[in-house]
């Protein structure tokens, strides 16, 4: 079988996230990874559950290496280096929506984990940047006539959710958390991604700088579609949590379909209404 074309430069990705630890605004810019840090720590509080093995999968460490005191922390490569059925917890954190093969991170993860071991993923989703991508699509439309591969594709929370199912963990749940941040201008913005490590690493994208006028273009046009009352620039930051545990016999299962020993109007105490007929 043919590979599928890669999404994603992985060496100009982790030449991006090299820089940004290098630019004076990253420790501000990283604010997204700090804000699904802090939720997962809140939704491993609620799970009531001592973890003693825990793995975190990340291209930023040290945000990430708080979470649990002693987690090993793994790069977000292609091929992840996790034991098999060593761990009890596994986070993968802010790099699923680089992955070339999003599946094999999880099938991966979910082999790292033991029996009934916790996984849990946070990444972008399909509404983050919406006025960006909105914004750069027109403006290079009407400069150059065509488009180009600028900004990551990113997955709707459905189809997401659907990708825990096919990767083999029980009980799978995905949600979502929505947050608007404001920007005095363009360039703001484009600073931002750039000192977060998140700028174009499609492996398709053009091999040279984008054209000034492109960038101007898309700077008027952000502005006159999406600038709040004082002027500001709002972007959308979706975070797609995607929680799934690895298979045990202890796991509430379903019940086999006609296997029901009740009526369903007897436990409600309702009376059963026969369906009407068609006129």
């Amino acid at each position: 079988m043919t590979q599928p074309p890669a999404l994603t430069d992985r060496e100009a990705l982790a030449r991006h996230r090299r820089r940004a630890r290098r630019l004076p605004g990253h420790d501000a810019a990283m604010f997204v990874h700090r804000l699904a840090r802090d939720d997962i720590q809140e939704r491993l509080i609620e799970v009531n559950r001592t973890f003693t093995s825990p793995a975190v999968v990340t291209g930023f460490p040290e945000i990430w290496e708080d979470l649990r005191p002693g987690a090993v922390m793994v790069p977000d490569d292609e091929v992840l280096a996790l034991e098999v059925g060593a761990h009890d917890l596994v986070i993968h954190a802010m790099g699923l929506h680089w992955a070339n093969d999003p599946i094999g991170q999880l099938v991966q993860c979910r082999r790292a984990l033991r029996p009934d071991g916790l996984f849990i993923a946070v990444l972008p989703g399909g509404r983050s940047l919406n006025e960006l991508r909105a914004s750069l699509a027109e403006a290079e439309a009407r400069v150059t006539g065509g488009l180009s591969p600028r900004v990551l594709p990113m997955g709707e929370i459905r189809d997401l959710g659907a990708l825990m199912q096919r990767a083999g963990f029980a009980l799978p749940v995905a949600d979502s958390l929505v947050q608007t941040v404001e920007y005095r201008d363009f360039a703001a913005l484009m600073a931002d991604l750039r000192a977060s490590g998140e700028t174009n690493a499609l492996a398709a994208r053009l091999r040279h700088f984008t054209r000034r006028s492109v960038l101007a273009e898309a700077a008027a046009l952000y502005a006159s579609s999406f600038a709040t009352g004082d002027g500001r620039l709002p972007a959308t930051v979706e975070l797609v949590f995607l929680t799934g545990w690895a298979p045990d016999e202890s796991q509430q299962q379903p019940l086999r379909p006609g296997s029901a020993k009740q009526r369903l109007a007897d436990a409600l105490g309702v009376a059963e209404e026969p369906l009407p007929k068609d006129s």
